[in-house]
């Protein structure tokens, strides 16, 4: 008897390895040499690059759930999830159809990424880390243990986001219908970098090589290249000029 059910429109390629007790949809591709783990759940459509890792108990292609009372969840007719060459998905981790996964990103284990989500290449999603939906996280980016990035964002390349990072994107916090009119994420322009535990209000930017120092509160717009402290966030100083993004000698 089969430990694991796939659909007989599903397409593995050559070199994959099955673990026990997965379930994989009508339509789904999935390209040479990857490595799925246990109890893996690749739901319909789903197209999966070559050399992809997916690790125990992970769920790639959930369709979202809409609650009654959802404030930006809506019907709508998703694309396939999709993900790109030489991906590391570990264990537990949620990417929901719509979502798409760059090349060579590793989203650590209990992560989720929801629908309309676009991650860049070599980017770092790490443990526990949640992307909302309506978010584009550019590449090379890293999100550290336990951030949270709320819906309508946009991180830019070589963005750091150290440890329990939080965003908002409501201002009148879940009271009122004026509130549906003015919802707006957060964003992080190139290079930007925040520190553990800060706090980020809606629709603030962080401009080029800004540093929001740890436990921030940023109420107002984060001029680049300097650092952003206290609460409210206030600008403290220039950021140093060995740490400035043009001087790590990186080529991207």
């Amino acid at each position: 008897m089969p430990t694991s059910i796939i659909d007989s429109t599903a397409k593995l390629g050559t070199g994959v390895s099955l673990g026990e007790f997965c379930c994989i949809g009508k339509n789904v591709r999935i390209g040479n040499d990857c490595a799925i783990g246990h109890r893996v759940v690749i739901h319909d459509d789903t197209v999966i690059g070559n050399g992809v890792r997916l690790d125990d108990g992970c769920v790639i292609g959930k369709l979202p759930m809409q609650a009654v009372i959802s404030a930006v969840t809506k019907e709508q007719d998703l694309p396939p999830c999709s993900i790109a060459d030489s991906c590391m998905i570990g264990a537990n981790v949620v990417i929901y159809r719509g979502a798409e996964i760059g090349q060579k990103v590793l989203i650590a284990d209990l992560s989720t990424v929801r629908e309309n989500v676009t991650i860049g290449n070599s980017t770092i999603v790490g443990r526990g880390v949640a992307i909302e939906n309506f978010c584009k996280i550019g590449n090379y980016v890293k999100l550290e243990t336990n951030v949270y990035i709320t819906a309508y964002s946009e991180i830019g390349d070589r963005v750091f986001v150290a440890p329990c990072v939080a965003t908002s994107n409501d201002n009148y916090v879940g009271r009122t219908e004026e509130r549906f009119k003015h919802f707006k994420g957060v964003v992080a322009k190139k290079g930007a970098r925040i520190g553990v535990n800060a706090t980020i209000l809606p629709g603030k930017v962080i401009h080029e090589d800004a540093l929001i120092a740890a436990g921030a509160v940023v109420t107002r717009d984060a001029p680049a290249r300097k650092v952003v402290a206290r609460n409210p966030g206030r600008v403290f100083r220039d950021v140093p000029a060995e740490q400035l993004l043009e001087n790590q000698g990186w080529k991207d």
